[in-house]
């Protein structure tokens, strides 16, 4: 068994002490038993299997993105194992603990300045452009995540886990929406079982843009671009809620301590659009969400730093 064979197969749990009464069952996959800590190894395992079966990465390559750090993580992470240069553009306004990890796996890293450590649409605009000037570069493959259609099949695996892990007997599925591959992806498997699967996109209140709101700095890393993402399948999706960036917090809190499960903002963010959906549902329905990332990756920033 190799680092790779790692990805996915995670175990799926359900929350008690935070899910209030009359609320459907809350379910949540913990994507951090993947091998960096995220569900994006999914992703960048399959992108990365894609680009070399034809012929777009070539031995002795190197593999360009820009990336807010998991994405980045689990790409360094693949070319790690499979032999290949990582060059990455990011951003100050993502976690040190996120890139330090990245520079862990041998990656190359090239930041770009945000604007007071903030998630803005100027910010994703200045990564993409940079990392297109360095993509001129000899033998690179650049994974342009937000436009890429490869990582969507990565998650097709993960729909298929929740599928059987439930039993079949998923009726919702809530998730954050950044390059919206992987909410995507999932839901593309889940209607194929059950057509009538409620599919619930998660995006921060403060840049509601799929909802139809303005774009807005936040603070929930890693999701909402300040754009709608060229991915994006509204035809996929049955409701959109918005959740501001201090209850994610507060929510991921809670998590840790209340559920001992420790996880980044954004699965804050998908449990509390879980339960707001749950609520509606009722007693014996089932809501599945993720929590993508674990908190092990934020412990400097002021989601769990001590005062």
């Amino acid at each position: 068994m190799q680092i790779l064979d790692a990805i996915g197969n995670t175990t799926l749990v359900q929350l008690r002490r935070v899910v209030p009464e009359g609320c459907a069952e809350i379910w949540v996959k913990l994507e951090w038993e993947n091998p960096t800590g995220s569900f994006k190894d999914r992703m960048a395992k399959a992108v990365i299997a894609l680009a070399e079966a034809n012929g777009r990465l070539k031995p002795g390559g190197t593999v360009l993105e820009y990336t807010g750090g998991s994405t980045g993580t689990s790409l360094a992470l693949v070319c790690a194992a499979k032999g290949y240069g990582m060059k990455i553009v990011s951003s100050d306004a993502f976690s040190k603990e996120k890139l330090d990890h990245m520079a862990a796996l041998g990656a190359e890293l090239t930041l770009v300045k945000s604007e007071g450590g903030l998630t803005t649409k100027k910010l994703i605009l200045e990564m993409v452009e940079t990392a297109r000037k360095l993509s001129g570069e000899p033998k690179t493959y650049w994974v342009d995540q937000l436009h890429n259609p490869d990582t969507i099949a990565g998650y097709y695996p993960l729909g298929e886990e929740i599928w059987g892990q439930t039993k079949g007997g998923v009726d919702a599925f809530v998730h954050c929406v950044g390059t919206a591959a992987s909410s995507r992806g999932v839901a593309v498997v889940l209607k194929r079982h059950k057509r009538g699967i409620r599919i619930v996109a998660v995006e921060p209140a403060e840049s509601a843009v799929l909802g139809g709101g303005q774009a807005g700095p936040h603070k929930i890393e890693g999701v909402g671009i300040g754009y709608v993402p060229p991915l994006w399948e509204p035809a996929l999706v049955d409701e959109i809620v918005a959740v501001k960036t201090a209850e994610a917090k507060e929510m991921a809190r809670r998590m840790a301590r209340e559920e001992a499960v420790f996880a980044g903002t954004s699965a804050g963010a998908n449990v509390i659009a879980a339960i707001e959906v749950g609520k509606r549902l009722g007693p014996g329905k089932k809501v599945v969400t993720l929590a993508g990332d674990s908190g092990l990756k934020y412990l400097s920033t002021d989601v769990y730093r001590r005062q």
